[in-house]
């Protein structure tokens, strides 16, 4: 009785339609299951679409190192989601984009400034709420702590510890920030930066990928071993194409910064 009343639940709209289950060619309820196929057991249709996927992408991945795997998101909602998985990996890619735009440039602009971090006794801010940023020269950026003179020292450390190459000097309330001159040396640092910026990206998208793993494995006991392994390697797939976005991202870094 418990288990004619969980095979009861509905199935999408979609696989109700007589038109599609025989246009698709859906398989046959599974033994065991009391419900008709196209009278409700959504996981038994889920179980079977998978495992159907799962024998095709075998088939055709047969004397292959890598097989394409590309599991329709609504197929396994119950379990994970994948399009939030996705956005994740996409959203480290675009920080190293913004990384990359903001502050590696081989010529500094006061733009560049704007969202170095100072830490304060009231907090954490960027310093253009603190300070007024402008460029004197094409090798000297001004930064002007009047409104917030406390917090002097403080944004000059900001500015040096940034990564950026930069050397600040104070004087009363205005920070003098030289512009370091583009050689060689300078760009050799820049792409080591942007190196540091790219293992930094990588370590976030292995934490995307074992997060959603750890999710995957937490239905083992409810779905096949076969749906397990697929949606772990759709997972691992998405982080390594995610890896190969940055990768290239690198490439053209560094052959922008190097000349």
């Amino acid at each position: 009785m418990a288990l004619a009343l969980r095979c009861l639940r509905p199935v999408p709209s979609l696989l109700l339609r007589p038109s599609f289950a025989m246009g698709r060619g859906l398989p046959q309820a599974p033994r065991g299951c009391p419900a008709p196929l196209l009278e409700g057991c959504r996981q038994c249709v889920q179980q079977m679409l998978l495992s159907r996927q799962l024998a095709t992408k075998k088939a055709k991945g047969k004397g292959q190192s890598q097989a394409k795997v590309n599991i329709s998101a609504a197929l396994v909602e119950d379990i994970i989601n994948l399009e939030e998985t996705s956005e994740d990996m996409q959203a480290v890619i675009e920080a190293l984009k913004e990384d990359f735009s903001r502050n590696l440039n081989v010529r500094t602009s006061p733009g560049a400034l704007d969202h170095i971090t100072v830490m304060t006794k009231d907090g954490k801010f960027p310093l253009n709420q603190l300070g007024q940023i402008s460029q004197k020269s094409p090798q000297l950026m001004i930064v002007n702590m009047t409104n917030f003179p406390e917090s002097t020292a403080a944004a000059a450390k900001a500015i040096r510890e940034s990564g950026m190459n930069l050397n600040p000097e104070v004087d009363g309330t205005v920070i003098r920030v030289p512009v370091p001159k583009v050689t060689r040396e300078h760009r050799e640092s820049l792409a080591k930066l942007a190196k540091q910026s790219t293992n930094k990206s990588k370590e976030a998208l292995r934490k995307v990928r074992s997060k959603s793993i750890t999710q995957v494995k937490k239905f083992k006991n409810s779905v096949s071993e076969d749906t397990i392994r697929l949606l772990e390697k759709q997972i691992q797939q998405m982080a390594d194409e995610a890896s190969t976005e940055v990768d290239k991202l690198l490439a053209a870094k560094t052959k922008e910064l190097l000349g």
